[in-house]
C-alpha cells in the first residue's frame, strides 16, 4: 500500500476519533489503531514489515471538545455494552431524559443498540441528570460514560 494511502487512513482515524479500523485490499492488509492515553498510532501491514507511525497528540481545540476529564458531579452511568447509543424510543421522539430532568431508579436513560437488538439502560439511582456524555447516534464502548446523576 503506498504511504499516501497509509496516511489517509491513519488522518482518517485520527479525525473520526474511532479507536480501530482494518482494511483489506486483495494482498495487502492495514490494521491501524489508536493507542489510549498515548498520545501515538500505529499501523501494521501484514505483506510488510510492521510499520510503527508516531503521530503528535491533538491539538487542544480538539481536546476542549472531548467531554471534561475533571471528575463528574454525582454517580457515572456507564456503558454496559459495545453498541449505538441513542436518547428517544424511535428518531422522532422526545429524548428520556434531558440534563436537569429528575428520575428515579429504574427509569429508562437511553437506548444502545447492540447487534440489533435495542437495550434499555435504566437508573440505577434517584437524582437530577447533571450531563449527558454522548451524543445520540453515536457509537459507545463497554464502561464510557453515558450520563452523570446527583443523587437526591
Amino acid at each position: 500500500m503506498d504511504l499516501r494511502k497509509l496516511k489517509t487512513l491513519i488522518d482518517l482515524v485520527e479525525s473520526s476519533g474511532i479507536a480501530e479500523l482494518e482494511i483489506q485490499d486483495n494482498e495487502e492488509r492495514v490494521r491501524i489503531t489508536r493507542a489510549v492515553g498515548a498520545g501515538s498510532h500505529s499501523a501494521a501491514a501484514s505483506t510488510a514489515p510492521v510499520v510503527s507511525v508516531a503521530i503528535p497528540a491533538p491539538a487542544a481545540p480538539v481536546i476542549a471538545a472531548l467531554p471534561n476529564p475533571e471528575e463528574p458531579e454525582g454517580h457515572l452511568v456507564k456503558s454496559p455494552m459495545v453498541g449505538t447509543f441513542y436518547r428517544a424510543a424511535s428518531p422522532g421522539s422526545k429524548a428520556f431524559v434531558e440534563v436537569g430532568d429528575t428520575v428515579q431508579e429504574g427509569d429508562a436513560l437511553c437506548i444502545i443498540e447492540a447487534m440489533k437488538l435495542m437495550n434499555e439502560i435504566d437508573s440505577e439511582y434517584d437524582g437530577e441528570i447533571v450531563n449527558v456524555y454522548v451524543e445520540n447516534g453515536q457509537p459507545v464502548q463497554y464502561g464510557e460514560r453515558l450520563f452523570a446523576i446527583r443523587t437526591t
